[in-house]
């Protein structure tokens, strides 16, 4: 199992929206975006089925998992794998249910269909190849943070 370290969990609880890779039961890969991946503890993630039918479906089947949390404006992140275990029922479950409620997902008793816990038992680090152009983090900040805003304005 890894040990999350201080930096993993930072990133995680500043994004939030992670991307989770499941395996459907034709062999094929299914990548669904979580906007609720937070960290559970030193060795676990956690995040909520809101809408998320077929990924919950995969992991009952398959429980291999992988989850990419990326800082989208500094292009650097982690990918997690490891073993899910889904949980829709029980003390363990409400106790998740509003552990979201206090995060601020809005009606989360009514709205979480289950919750998914993730073993991390491999973490390594995303870095883009922008990184063979760009110095540091602060220039790959203001490169995207200047592209996105030049964007805003262009729909």
């Amino acid at each position: 199992m890894a040990k999350l370290s201080e930096e993993m969990k930072t990133l995680v609880e500043r994004q939030r929206l992670g991307f989770v890779a499941t395996v459907c039961p034709d062999g094929t890969p299914n990548v669904s975006p979580k906007g609720t991946v937070s960290v559970l503890d030193d060795e676990h993630l956690i995040f909520a089925d809101i809408r998320s039918p077929g990924t919950v479906s995969n992991l009952r089947t398959n429980p291999n998992v992988e989850v990419n949390v990326v800082d989208h404006f500094v292009r650097k992140g982690y990918r997690f794998k490891g073993t899910a275990q889904v949980l829709d029922s029980g003390p363990e479950f409400h106790r998740h249910v509003e552990f979201f409620a206090k995060r601020g997902v809005f009606d989360a008793p009514g709205r979480i269909r289950a919750i998914v816990t993730v073993r991390v038992e491999q973490a390594r680090p995303l870095i883009s190849p922008g990184y063979d152009h760009v110095p540091d983090e602060a220039t790959a900040r203001a490169y995207w943070l200047k592209y996105y805003v030049g964007k805003a304005g262009a729909v």
